[in-house]
C-alpha cells in the first residue's frame, strides 16, 4: 500500500492526468468555480483562472457549458435533508437542463503574459453566463426554488445574467 498522497501531490497529478487527457483529444469537464456555485441568484460565480491557465497552457479552446435545474434535486445541508429533497425531487420530477455553447476561442491570448489568464476566465465566465441566460429565459428573479440551507456568500460574474455587449 504506499504513503497516501499529501493534498499538492494530488492536484499535481490531476493536473497531469488532465493536460495528458487534453493533448490526446479529449475532453474534460471543470467547474471554473472549483465547487458548485453559491451566489444568492444562481448565476455563475466569477470563477478562479486554474482551467484558463490550463486551456492556455495547451492551446485548447473552452466549450462552456450551463446547467440549470439541479439546485432542485438536493438540498445543500446536511444527510437528512438531502435524502428528503432527493425523495421529492422523484416526485416533483423537476427538469435539468444542459447547455453547451460554442468554444471560446483563447487565440489571441497567451500562457504566462500578464492578465491574460483573467481575460480567458472572463471570456469563459461570460460565455457559460450566456448559455444559462438561455435556459432561466423563463425564470424569475430570484429563481423560484430557492434552497435555504444553501450558503450564498459568493458574487456572480455578471450580477443578473447580463454580459456587457463588449464582451466576446
Amino acid at each position: 500500500m504506499g504513503t497516501p498522497l499529501t493534498y499538492g501531490e494530488r492536484v499535481r497529478h490531476a493536473v497531469r492526468v488532465t493536460e495528458v487527457a487534453l493533448v490526446s483529444g479529449g475532453h474534460v469537464v471543470a467547474y471554473p468555480e472549483g465547487r458548485v456555485g453559491l451566489t444568492p441568484d444562481g448565476w455563475p460565480e466569477r470563477g478562479r483562472t486554474g482551467m484558463a491557465r490550463l486551456a492556455l497552457g495547451l492551446g485548447v479552446p473552452v466549450i462552456p457549458v450551463s446547467q440549470w435545474g439541479a439546485h432542485e434535486v438536493l438540498q445543500h445541508g446536511n444527510d437528512r435533508s438531502k435524502l428528503r429533497t432527493a425523495v421529492r425531487a422523484v416526485l416533483r420530477r423537476p427538469v435539468l437542463e444542459v447547455r453547451a455553447g460554442p468554444p471560446v476561442r483563447l487565440d489571441d491570448l497567451r500562457m504566462g503574459r500578464v492578465g491574460d489568464a483573467n481575460r480567458a476566465r472572463y471570456l469563459a465566465a461570460a460565455a457559460i453566463t450566456r448559455g444559462l441566460a438561455r435556459l432561466r429565459a423563463d425564470e424569475p428573479e430570484p429563481p423560484s426554488f430557492v434552497d435555504p440551507t444553501r450558503p450564498t456568500t459568493a458574487v456572480a460574474a455578471f450580477p443578473g445574467g447580463v454580459v456587457p455587449d463588449d464582451v466576446p
